[in-house]
């Protein structure tokens, strides 16, 4: 079974410097949402990171303790393809190492930088790269969504699955 992640992480600590997981976003091989939650960091925010987030206080004041989602999440993740872009932000906000025969990140692959006409060892952004392909993201009115990101994150997957999969069972 395949599945995009997308997580979004606020500032705590002095200056909000550090990254704390506030919410987790994963979606199936067609789009369905499996799991979307609002998660309530171990720390103070110091600062919500909105502009880039989406998130501000009202929906952390009721949020799920990380230590709760955290299990939710891993076990959903457990055996599966888990694609994301730059994913091993999303596993480190989740202080998790998820398996690399098991994990597909789209911002190092080189396949996809070629089909969109980039250098391949362009690091694109997530929206760069949907553009490039027409693929909807970050279409919500009110900020960033992670489960648009999650679902853009999949489709950009799919552009180029029959050959990155190629690719990784010849090695």
């Amino acid at each position: 079974m395949y599945l995009a992640i997308d997580c979004e992480m606020v500032g705590t600590g002095p200056k909000g410097r550090n990254s704390e997981l506030a919410r987790c976003s994963i979606v199936s091989y067609d789009g369905d949402v499996v799991y979307d939650r609002y998660i309530k960091p171990t720390n103070a925010v110091t600062d919500y990171r909105t502009r880039w987030s989406g998130i501000s206080w009202h929906q952390l004041v009721k949020a799920m303790p990380f230590q709760h989602a955290r299990k939710e999440i891993l076990k959903i993740l457990a055996g599966k393809v888990v694609i994301g872009h730059a994913v091993h932000n999303d596993f480190k906000s989740l202080s998790y190492s998820h398996p690399a025969v098991l994990t597909r990140d789209t911002s190092r692959i080189p396949l996809l930088n070629q089909k969109a006409g980039f250098p391949e060892k362009d690091v694109a952004s997530l929206k760069r790269l949907t553009k490039e392909f027409t693929l909807c993201s970050q279409t919500g009115k009110k900020g960033h969504s992670s489960v648009e990101d999650a679902k853009a994150t999949m489709e950009l997957y799919k552009v180029v699955e029959v050959e990155w999969e190629r690719t990784l069972a010849s090695k």
